[in-house]
């Protein structure tokens, strides 16, 4: 591999991390601020649910469309439009006490925000071959995890130092400086420099023995029953996620009466536990595992049904059990969720289709997260906090269910390809 295809490799690989690193931190502080947003401005956990749901609904929607223009216009045009646009609706969140203009700038804040994970995705998926991708996305999808633990540790610092408004200006500047080293490191493929194309040595090959693109079957209904799969498994993890990013740090207020900057930093437990998961994961699908991505996660998804159990039986009356069962989860639960949504994405949709694979997948499972603040406000509104940990506990088992269909699929097709 040529010395200037390997800079630039690892200068795309920065700019992507980087890139959805910081969208965290124009994502988080509304659910760092909750509480104070109830106290300063009156708007109870209901309502925070409906305002929340407004942001997850257009981040649903969004993931669809980002993903489409995406293959139609590029991941760069898509990724600096969406960063610059959610960095102005994050500042516009500190200057307003309208419960109307604050749902309103959400709605935008959840649009520009779904463009980052699928068009980031398939930027890597143009720069690394099938045969690395497993421990390359491992170590590259550490982003959301190491996001959002700076995000909840800046955003709630400068909350805590200068007032909860403050929790948004800090988030929008640092994703800003983001969006400046994304704009001169960050290129759709290798051939826009004149480079040439990444190929999987191992891989396939023409019938002179030289290495070819990945074969894209194209959006045939194998295909399409696997992406669907993995969005259903996603539902379900993604439900899980956004639960415990939504509503950790409020339970860890009310119920154990931590101040606000102190609950931010404590939720953060998982995910920096969620790190180790997905480095671990990466190197097990490829070492271990060789590329059975599915099976790998399936069994992480078992852990965290183990996980979920602990919370729901031990961690609601005591704190250093909800602390350890929050890092159990987030271990557990991030290898899959960033291994199905990047590496297997790409596999399951092509290289050539990743973006829109990716969009679909997230879309889908973005809908779990929309559906757990629904319904997670009105428990909590109503003190029913039991049912919230059971809800967790069924989300688990149905991810684990769509990997185990998953599995068996693609069984049958290695033993049909076998065969042949």
């Amino acid at each position: 591999m040529e010395p200037l295809l390997k800079t630039w490799r690892a200068r795309v690989f920065a700019a992507t991390w980087l890139s959805y690193f910081g969208y965290y931190f124009c994502r988080k502080p509304f659910y760092l601020t909750k509480a104070s947003l109830e106290s300063e401005l009156g708007w109870d956990a209901e309502f925070l649910g409906y305002v929340g749901t407004a942001y997850l609904v257009a981040y649903s929607v969004g993931q669809f469309l980002a993903g489409f223009l995406g293959d139609r216009f590029g991941p760069r045009a898509v990724l600096l439009t969406g960063m610059m646009v959610t960095i102005c609706a994050n500042a516009a969140f500190g200057f307003t006490n309208s419960a109307g203009l604050f749902i309103g700038l959400m709605v935008l804040n959840g649009l520009s925000q779904a463009t980052g994970w699928s068009n980031n995705v398939g930027t890597m998926a143009s720069w690394f071959h099938r045969g690395e991708r497993g421990t390359v996305m491992g170590v590259w999808s550490t982003n959301f995890q190491v996001g959002g633990v700076a995000a909840n540790t800046i955003t709630a610092w400068a909350g805590g130092m200068f007032g909860f408004r403050w929790s948004y200006f800090a988030g929008s500047l640092v994703l800003l400086l983001v969006w400046a080293f994304f704009l001169f490191n960050q290129r759709n493929h290798p051939r826009d420099l004149g480079l040439p194309t990444v190929t999987d040595p191992a891989g396939p090959k023409d019938s002179s023995g030289a290495s070819i693109e990945e074969v894209d079957p194209g959006w045939t209904p194998a295909v399409v029953t696997n992406v669907l799969l993995v969005g259903l498994f996603y539902f379900g993890a993604k439900f899980i996620r956004y639960a415990l990013w939504s509503w950790a740090p409020y339970l860890l207020q009310k119920n154990y009466n931590l101040a606000g900057d102190d609950a931010g930093y404590l939720s953060t437990v998982f995910d920096l536990s969620g790190i180790a998961g997905v480095v671990l994961i990466g190197v097990m699908a490829d070492k271990l595992f060789k590329g059975r991505l599915a099976l790998v996660a399936l069994i992480f998804v078992c852990g965290l049904i183990g996980s979920c159990v602990l919370m729901a039986t031990a961690g609601q009356q005591n704190l250093t059990l909800f602390t350890i069962s929050m890092g159990l989860i987030g271990f557990t639960l991030y290898g899959p969720d960033a291994l199905m949504t990047g590496a297997g994405a790409i596999d399951v949709g092509s290289a050539k289709r990743a973006a829109l694979a990716s969009g679909i997948i997230n879309g889908l499972g973005s809908i779990g997260s929309v559906a757990q603040e629904l319904l997670l406000g009105k428990l909590l509104k109503s003190s029913d906090q039991s049912a919230v940990f059971l809800t967790l506990l069924a989300s688990a088992v149905l991810s684990a269910l769509s990997l185990s269909v998953l599995v068996v699929r693609n069984r049958a097709a290695q033993r049909t390809q076998t065969a042949a």
